[in-house]
């Protein structure tokens, strides 16, 4: 009996201990059912009407400044600056009011079509917004209108010839367009990824407003307001000397062509851009989702068939040598002879068919660096280049490419045609070196100055940035490597560097060498001439 109630005391505490730890166990179950939410959320997809993006953290957190609306907000990413930009946000009721007097709609009737459109535009954006309908119609439609009215001014002053005294007059005295340096600044606000309003919207307010019938179509108006971004970077075709002095000697018969002109024939280059990439497009069809993917178009290549979207997990093939590296083994830089478009980079091999198959070793680059006039001649055809066309580097320029390169990271991930020219790029410089050298050779037109600061930029352009894997660049770099490799074009580059840089150096170093031979024949011929006396 005592050992009974001995072995009851010994396992009493052992009961006891199992039934806290079924106690700790059930009490974390309980915390586990808690924390995790029944029902969680997927995030949103492709769907697709989704087009207008966050900027990724990543990316932001580069710069953050180029991603931020500075005068004006448009959509609803940015709503908390509308209380601190009430200029802007006056000026937007202004243009209102002037919209529905000009086109004779009413409030109502504009607000019916955000309404019908309003689940499609909340769908174009990443993101959920607490905005009651009231509240997210109200933005839209002043947003909205807003752009409506400022492109349709800034067109009166393109072409003032089509339009009355009166609507002339008021386009001069605009608020935005009267003052260059607010233009510019709203030009930079409404490129941005997050300060956008979907373009199938902007087109139907402008198709129900506009009373004319024969009015520009809302692609050209947006062509003509963002189409100095573009223009910026157009390469000019080179002219020979004989046609600059043809122009220099009839310039007082020449009529020059009226800047108007200019200005309207520059929209409808771009426009037809457009309709030119549609029709080497395989797909069914490409529409433009915003201002930010419109300015895209202006630089996605034409000379390559679009197929829509298609991942490419070949390993990307980079330039192991940058511009100074190359130009060291005897490649020479330049631009392109007629024009063509910024990211078509290209390398222009040897194209005499009987001088490679006879000499194929043969590189002329020393001969050309001295003596700059036979690029005009046959000689040139053995000489290989590097053809870039020209970029110009300003304070705009980071924006733009920030921008453009954001949407391709969220939107087009197997397209990245700005992505892919950055980071090539940035292969080619990374000294001030390689700058200083592209700026010599007019492919980067500086306007920031320095040297450093073009390096930093091109540096930090491409930094968190993901590729597609472009196959002719994936091409040109393998031309590079290979080219760069060859002992003999470095041994070329290397005595065109030294000795042949120029012509009065190439004149030196040729007189050098003849007094040279010359010395050595003439002690040649006097030690015939003593060891034939003995």
């Amino acid at each position: 009996m005592e050992q009974e109630q001995e072995q009851a005391l010994v396992y009493t505490p052992t009961h006891r201990a199992d039934d806290s730890i079924k106690e700790e166990e059930q009490f974390e179950r309980n915390e586990l059912s808690i924390d995790i939410p029944p029902e969680p959320k997927e995030p949103r997809g492709w769907p697709d009407e989704l087009c207008i993006y966050r900027v990724p953290k990543r990316l932001r957190e580069v710069r953050k400044r180029a991603y931020t609306p500075q005068l004006v907000s448009i959509g609803p990413f940015h709503r908390y600056m509308r209380k601190e930009s009430k200029d802007m946000e006056n000026q937007k009721l202004i243009y209102f009011l002037d919209f529905c007097n000009r086109t004779g709609k009413n409030n109502k009737d504009l607000a019916l079509i955000i309404q019908r459109n309003e689940d499609r535009i909340r769908r174009c954006y990443s993101e959920d917004f607490r905005l009651s309908s009231k509240e997210f119609v109200q933005m839209i439609i002043l947003d909205a209108v807003f752009i409506l009215e400022l492109f349709y001014r800034k067109f009166i002053l393109e072409n003032p010839q089509k339009f009355s005294e009166s609507e002339k007059l008021k386009a001069k005295k605009d608020y935005i367009l009267s003052r260059p340096c607010i233009e510019r600044s709203i030009q930079h606000d409404l490129l941005l990824l997050e300060n956008q309003v979907p373009f199938f919207l902007l087109e139907e307010l402008y198709q129900n407003g506009e009373p004319s019938t024969k009015k520009p179509t809302l692609r050209k108006l947006s062509c003509g307001f963002f189409g100095d971004l573009y223009h910026s970077w157009k390469p000019e075709s080179k002219k020979s000397c004989f046609t600059d002095w043809v122009e220099c000697f009839f310039c007082l018969t020449k009529t020059e062509e009226p800047k108007n002109d200019k200005v309207l024939k520059h929209i409808t280059d771009l426009d037809s851009r457009f309709d030119l990439a549609w029709s080497q497009s395989s797909l069914n069809s490409i529409e433009v989702k915003h201002f930010t993917d419109l300015v895209r178009c202006f630089f996605r290549p034409l000379n390559r068939k679009q197929e829509g979207p298609k991942p490419n997990k070949s390993k990307r093939i980079k330039p192991l040598y940058t511009a100074t590296k190359i130009d060291e083994a005897g490649l020479k830089f330049t631009t392109p002879d007629s024009e063509r478009d910024l990211l078509q980079i290209q390398f222009r091999e040897k194209n005499c068919a009987c001088l490679i198959k006879c000499c194929p070793g043969l590189n002329l680059s020393w001969l050309l660096s001295c003596l700059p006039c036979l690029k005009r001649t046959c000689l040139v055809h053995m000489q290989c280049f590097l053809e870039i066309p020209p970029l110009r580097v300003d304070d705009k320029t980071e924006c733009l490419f920030r921008n453009l390169m954001a949407l391709e990271q969220c939107h087009y991930p197997y397209e990245t045609y700005i992505c892919d020219y950055i980071v090539l790029l940035d292969d080619l410089i990374t000294t001030k070196a390689d700058v200083r050298l592209l700026v010599e050779k007019k492919i980067i037109v500086n306007e920031l100055g320095s040297s450093a600061a073009v390096t930093k930029l091109v540096n930090n352009l491409a930094q968190e940035i993901e590729e597609s894997g472009n196959h002719d660049y994936g091409k040109l770099c393998e031309k590079l490597n290979d080219y760069c490799e060859r002992d003999w074009n470095r041994l070329v580059g290397t005595l065109t560097r030294v000795y042949f840089t120029d012509f009065f150096k190439g004149t030196a170093t040729v007189v050098g060498i003849i007094v040279l031979v010359l010395t050595l024949w003439n002690f040649q011929r006097l030690f015939r001439l003593s060891a034939s006396k003995y």
